[in-house]
């Protein structure tokens, strides 16, 4: 099962969300298909959502220009 490491590219404030350039968090896929695009991105979301507390798919940010995606593992 591939490791992906996904990292916020630009900075975002919207909808009450702040986002910072540098946010990381690490996901596990089943597939080796990019998380971010695969399934909606809901692993990505949940995992925002368990490490900082926050709803990147409220902030309109799931998408690749916001987020970088690189394969670790």
């Amino acid at each position: 099962m591939p490791l992906f490491r996904i990292t916020v590219k630009t900075p975002k404030n919207a909808n009450g969300i702040r986002l910072e350039r540098g946010m990381t968090v690490d996901v596990v896929s089943n597939s080796m298909s990019n998380p971010v695009l695969s399934n909606g991105g809901q692993p990505v979301a949940d995992a925002f959502m368990r490490i900082y507390g926050i709803d990147i798919k409220k902030a309109g940010a799931l998408n690749m220009s916001y987020l970088n995606v690189e394969r670790i593992g």
